[in-house]
């Protein structure tokens, strides 16, 4: 046997298994396919009225200004019969090459063919000169208020980016090398990472971001020691080990939002935020919430208030004997701190000395990119759906926020994993990103109705353990982090709530980049800058207009403003030393803990 017939007669063995491999893999997504649970129509795209009204204002456009809609399919019209001409010229000429490209740099299309190969440069072409065409007959659209115009525009570039070239096997060029370099191997690991995923998710679609067997919690993510020394049904809080001799008197408290895990701000210690605010010595406490399962239903934000902020403030008094604290809020758990401390305000007994709030909306007359799911067609399916489960499951609002950037978190992973065939990588963020938790039902509907929809703390005023809370009585010293491209918290958003605070003293600080990269950015990377001013008031351009930059990371300039409010140097204190119980070694069991246990 030559060399050739023994390459020859490999190659036909790998393909013969490759064929016994699909047609388990086949098996196995027909099993999981017939499993499916089904998603309410009102949970996977805006109600049928958004698109009416879209229609309705084409066709009023048509009749009230007809030369416009004729200059816009002319001009489309003609770019597209003019690269079908050039296209042709070329091939006429006996030329295998592309003919000139206009279109500017696009990520989506790095490898070399879409520029260089005829077949593929035609396809990109004539795709984005589609996609510039919907988007300006959205943009031309005149007679849409704002925020319907808003949604359509957001919705429009979902179909537009959906349809991209290169999420379809048969015109994606980086998938097609693969599969011939591989014999059609790497198709078959993709519809295994298919089926894997599929059966991970009871048939829901989630495209696995990051590697789960590469990481563990407590073990190389979460690893800063600390001890858990309080729990109830809502929290563990973890008190941090010193790692300094002296540390400030007043101790400082991080609440997270429940909507993700604590660890965001320690998965590794290079970038960890809990542990640098250790090392600038400080008693360093931060809760992590329970993953509420269907027996939470009735849990609102009530409870978040009662048997979340203010029992871990007592818990932090009685584990360091201090009667003052700070806090900090991240999110969603910003915006119920500012509660609190209107109601603490109301109540005339606040514990806190100041607060910090990283990317937080307390006005939310602008709701940002996220808004565009915050209208009544979804938020009414929402409704339906944690009536009928108790809880709202940790599937939607994974799905939710990863179409925010649909590009970076669901078709280019999908790629990879699909038609690459490639394995998900070992990232710390993805991973935390893939860990995310439920809502309860009562609390979900009270945040998304009264918070969200009706802006009551910044408008009427917001109803928390019986008392009518606004935004203005918010009085102790605050500073307030926000993201300049946070497509979650809109800077500008987080800006115009801050300084409706009843406060006098009132910091703002603007970091660059989004709403996790922006606030997890370590003095040691030197990578993302930000932006100090005077205070937040009037315009927030202004604002920016007048402030100034500096490079490397926020931690810095906020521990300066800080430190002046957090007392003088103590001896440092060593978790359990107050005489109270030690439950578990940080990062604590709730972390990892299944939906209600």
């Amino acid at each position: 046997m030559t060399t050739d017939d023994a390459d020859a007669a490999s190659r036909l063995d790998r393909l013969n298994a490759n064929l016994s491999k699909v047609d388990e893999l086949s098996r196995r997504l027909a099993a999981v396919l017939a499993q499916q649970r089904q998603i309410p129509s009102a949970l996977q795209g805006p109600g049928q009225d958004l698109f009416m009204k879209a229609a309705a204002a084409y066709m009023a456009e048509m009749i009230q200004n007809p030369s416009k809609i004729i200059e816009q399919q002319v001009s489309y019209w003609g770019k597209t019969l003019k690269h079908y001409a050039e296209a042709q010229e070329q091939l006429v000429k006996g030329k295998l090459a592309a003919p000139p490209d206009p279109t500017g740099p696009d990520r989506r299309f790095s490898n070399p063919l879409w520029e260089t190969h005829p077949w593929f440069n035609f396809i990109k072409q004539q795709y984005l000169m589609n996609s510039e065409a919907v988007e300006n007959a959205v943009q031309a659209l005149d007679d849409l208020v704002p925020r319907d115009r808003k949604r359509v525009e957001y919705f429009a570039r979902q179909i537009l980016d959906m349809m991209a070239p290169t999420n379809f096997l048969g015109t994606n060029p980086d998938a097609l090398e693969r599969a011939v370099e591989t014999d059609g191997e790497s198709l078959v690991q993709g519809l295994e990472n298919l089926v894997r995923d599929l059966e991970a998710n009871q048939g829901d679609l989630l495209v696995t971001l990051a590697d789960r067997e590469a990481f563990r919690v407590g073990e190389n993510l979460a690893t800063t020691p600390g001890r858990v020394v309080f729990r109830n049904r809502m929290l563990e809080l973890i008190q941090y080990a010193p790692t300094t001799e002296k540390v400030h008197k007043t101790p400082l408290i991080i609440f997270p939002p429940w909507i993700n895990k604590f660890y965001i701000l320690d998965l590794k210690p290079k970038n960890s935020l809990i542990k640098w605010i250790v090392d600038q010595g400080y008693t360093l406490f931060v809760v992590s919430w329970v993953n509420p399962g269907t027996c939470y239903a009735d849990v609102g934000m009530d409870e978040y208030v009662q048997e979340g902020y203010l029992a871990a403030f007592d818990a932090v008094k009685e584990a360091t004997g201090e009667k003052k604290l700070n806090a900090v809020g991240y999110c969603i758990a910003g915006t119920t701190l500012a509660l609190v401390m209107a109601l603490l305000d109301k109540r005339r007994k606040n514990p806190v000395k100041s607060a910090t709030f990283f990317t937080t909306l307390t006005d939310f007359s602008d709701q940002g990119e996220v808004g565009v799911f915050l209208t009544d067609d979804f938020v009414d399916g929402i409704e339906r759906e944690v009536k009928e489960n108790g809880i709202l499951r940790s599937f939607y609002m994974s799905r939710t926020f990863s179409f925010l950037r649909s590009n970076d978190l669901i078709y280019q992973p999908a790629i990879r994993s699909y038609m690459m065939g490639e394995a998900p990588p070992a990232f710390d963020l993805l991973y935390w990103n893939g860990d995310s938790t439920n809502l309860p039902a009562k609390m979900a509907m009270e945040y998304l109705r009264g918070l969200c929809q009706q802006d009551a703390f910044a408008r009427d005023g917001f109803d928390i353990c019986g008392e009518r809370v606004r935004i203005s009585d918010v009085k102790l010293p605050v500073c307030a982090v926000a993201c300049e491209t946070d497509h979650i918290a809109a800077w500008k958003s987080i800006f115009n709530g801050i300084k409706q605070f009843g406060s006098p003293d009132k910091s703002f600080i603007l970091a660059q980049s989004g709403h996790i990269a922006g606030i997890v950015n370590p003095p040691s990377k030197n990578k993302y800058g930000h932006y100090t001013g005077g205070p937040p008031a009037g315009d927030p351009g202004d604002w920016l207009q007048a402030a100034n930059f500096h490079q490397g990371s926020w931690w810095p300039a906020w521990q300066d403003w800080l430190k002046p409010r957090s007392g003088a140097l103590v001896k440092a204190r060593v978790p359990g030393d107050s005489g109270g119980g030690i439950l578990a070694p940080a990062p604590g069991t709730y972390v990892t803990a299944q939906p209600g246990t």
